[in-house]
């Protein structure tokens, strides 16, 4: 049986291995020692009920080990990466996995700041090395980036790109590693607006939510944004780009209203303040709502399933 190993047991650690043990591959999950990488077996379990409650069926077994010592790649077909994300520690990792790991083994990152470029650098084997980069929770969200950096061979890329899809994710081939990716500079384009949009007193936080949940947002969960307009048509589209575009905001930096947040630790839920106030049982609700709308999101996703 095929197995996958999952380095790093965090939060995104735990949602990655549930993506894979949920269909019935082996998985390994490593940690600082075998001991705290074990500790996070029940959350695994959890998160992998959650998208297959018919998971253990399957017979995949979940395995822990120590990042120092773990030396068993036989079978396993994807190494990943999810570390804290600083710099040096990847780059020291990808060095000793570089000798110790079959150079057939592709090896990801899940890092959403550093390009594979860096991490990998010039190493012998950088030619297996992407970037794999999920969103959280990463057992829910479909979509994983595949991302090419200088040295990544593009037959590999699309091979995870296949072990992705037979995992019910939904792969991106990205061809050069930009900064942000695929996914995150489109939503970091709308950030900007949202931002500047609150930064000039043109529309509260809670008006920008529902502003998206409930017109364009909602359309994305049936069909992305260039297929919508394909249906819509381009010509209207063009029309308000050429009135709209040169009001947009191109500002470089976050505005005050969000930088001055950080500043003074209103950082959201997790503080109990951002925009606004949370108090722990409100915190609790929306989390659990945010959850469920995302499963249910999930479910629309597969009515009339896109044609791969």
């Amino acid at each position: 049986m095929r197995k996958v190993v999952v380095i790093g047991s965090g939060t995104m650690g735990v949602g990655i291995a549930a993506g894979f043990i949920a269909y019935g591959t082996d998985t390994i999950i490593l940690g600082r020692t075998q001991e705290k990488a074990e500790k996070c077996f029940e959350a695994i379990q959890a998160c992998a009920t959650s998208i297959n409650p018919e998971w253990q069926k399957l017979g995949a077994r979940l395995l822990a080990g120590s990042i120092a010592d773990w030396n068993d790649w036989q079978d396993t077909v994807l190494v990943i990466e999810t570390i804290s994300e600083r710099l040096d520690l990847k780059k020291e990792i990808f060095a000793d996995l570089d000798q110790r790991v079959p150079s057939h083994i592709p090896i990801g990152s899940n890092s959403s700041g550093f390009p594979i470029s860096d991490i990998a650098g010039d190493l012998k084997t950088a030619h297996r090395m992407l970037n794999t980069h999920y969103f959280m929770p990463a057992h829910i969200v479909p979509l994983v980036e595949i991302v090419l950096g200088k040295h990544s061979d593009l037959v590999l890329a699309n091979q995870v790109c296949e072990l992705y899809r037979a995992h019910d994710k939904k792969p991106v081939l990205v061809k050069k590693d930009i900064p942000g990716f695929l996914a995150n500079r489109i939503q970091h384009a709308l950030m900007r607006e949202a931002l500047s949009l609150v930064e000039d007193g043109i529309a509260t936080p809670e008006d920008i939510d529902t502003a998206v949940r409930f017109s364009f947002g909602f359309r994305y969960a049936a069909v992305g944004p260039m297929t919508q307009k394909e249906i819509s048509g381009w010509e209207g589209m063009t029309l308000a780009a050429e009135l709209i575009y040169p009001s947009l905001s191109n500002i470089t930096a976050p505005p005050a209203c969000i930088s001055n947040l950080v500043k003074s630790g209103k950082t959201g839920i997790n503080k109990g303040e951002g925009f606004r106030s949370w108090s722990p049982e409100e915190a609790t609700i929306i989390k659990k709502n945010y959850e469920e709308r995302l499963k249910a999101a999930f479910a629309v996703l597969k009515v009339a399933p896109d044609q791969d």
